[in-house]
């Protein structure tokens, strides 16, 4: 018997399980993740960027747990020598009504209490010679990270301090009774008091498998990404963002340096056909069947279907995604845009239609569930795990 299961081996629940153990020192914890490694889907597929809280929400748990998160990661890295570069974000207008938007970031961000500072044209392009733009905000708490190196030192502490990891174990089952929890596997079957669960595209799944109506459908959403030929190593010094567009549910695609020294241009953000659809010719009739009869994604679909197809578009064709990059960037051409592998997005979707913008948690009497984890949440993992660790607390008391 387990007084703690985690389930899910991506940054979120290697950050639950390693401040579980650091809090209950002597109790007997598992985590439990379908896949060989660590990080294996949205943690080791994204942008890599430490974000400062730009885009959220005062008050919201978003700008709350991305601002706490962003000295957490930097104090873990440097704690357990991950690297990292603080780099700051660009966001870059390019006409007037981009600076009018941009000027409704600049009240946010001064409402989240960031640093920031406001460049006019000459201070764009003394900063940035290869940005085309007319002002931009500078933010320079945000970072890049590779966020696979984190959860891996994440699991080795985690193993350091007595806890257990099984990979290559896919759920199957999972019942709550009274006094335990039962988790079950094609090979296994494990009891516990206690059951935390982070695990991202399934998120949904995993709450109907507790005999729960999640209340929300998860939606995936891959993001594409190309990475520069070699002679743009060096063509941008910050982080570039576009002004996000007010009719688009994500933020556009941006330049990020990496912390392997490539720069990435991405993503774009096109319906999956799989929940772990990183291709276009990843297709699960069972999944697909799923989202197409499901209102709410559905819903989804209909509201932004004219975005959808411009999405679709320029993922088939490199040159629509190219111009994206080109209205700030223009020296990037077709040549230079090259392979880069994808990532796919677990954005929960209400019945009525809406996506569901903050994080999201499903609790039970023995369970804790991440049902909602978008961007900022790798950024947030530490202070996202503390949140479930205080959930747990109130349910387990002293374990």
């Amino acid at each position: 018997m387990y007084d703690f299961i985690i389930l899910g081996g991506g940054i979120l629940g290697m950050s639950t399980a390693m401040q579980l153990k650091q809090t209950y020192p002597d109790r007997r914890m598992l985590l439990v993740e379908k896949e060989p490694a660590p990080a294996y889907h949205q943690t080791g597929r994204n942008s890599g960027v430490i974000h400062a809280g730009v885009y959220y929400p005062p008050g919201s748990r978003k700008a709350q747990f991305c601002q706490a998160g962003n000295r957490a990661t930097r104090e873990f890295c440097d704690a357990h020598g991950v690297d990292y570069e603080i780099r700051g974000k660009l966001l870059v207008a390019c006409n007037e009504p981009e600076v009018q938007r941009m000027r409704m970031l600049w009240e946010r961000t001064g409402a989240n209490g960031l640093e920031r500072e406001w460049l006019g044209a000459d201070a764009l392009r003394e900063r940035e010679p290869a940005i085309s733009g007319i002002s931009g905000i500078l933010v320079p708490s945000s970072g890049i990270v590779d966020y696979a190196a984190v959860a891996r030192a994440m699991a080795a502490e985690f193993e350091r301090l007595g806890g257990d990891i099984r990979y290559n174990t896919d759920v199957t089952d999972i019942v709550e009774r009274r006094q335990e929890v039962v988790v079950r596997s094609r090979r296994d079957e494990f009891n516990t008091r206690y059951l935390v669960t982070c695990s991202g595209l399934m998120a949904d799944r995993v709450v109907r498998m507790l005999g729960k109506t999640p209340g929300f459908s998860i939606c995936p959403f891959r993001g594409e990404y190309f990475r520069l030929a070699e002679r743009h190593a060096d063509v941008v010094n910050h982080l570039i963002y576009p002004i996000p567009d007010p009719s688009m549910p994500f933020l556009g695609v941006h330049l990020t340096p990496m912390i392997d020294g490539s720069i990435t241009v991405g993503p774009n953000a096109v319906l999956a056909l799989k929940r772990e659809g990183y291709r276009w010719r990843d297709i699960s009739p069972r999944d697909l069947a799923a989202m197409l009869a499901d209102p709410g994604i559905r819903g989804v679909l209909r509201a932004n279907l004219k975005s959808g197809l411009v999405e679709m578009k320029n993922s088939l064709h490199r040159k629509g995604y190219l111009a994206l990059v080109q209205k700030y960037c223009p020296e990037i051409t077709l040549e230079d845009l090259q392979p880069c592998p994808a990532g796919v997005r677990a954005q929960a979707v209400t019945r009525d239609g809406r996506l569901v913008d903050d994080f999201l948690f499903v609790n039970t009497p023995r369970t804790v569930n991440v049902g909602n984890a978008p961007s900022p949440a790798a950024t947030s993992a530490l202070p996202i795990g503390a949140h479930i660790v205080e959930q747990v607390k109130r349910q387990a008391g002293d374990a």
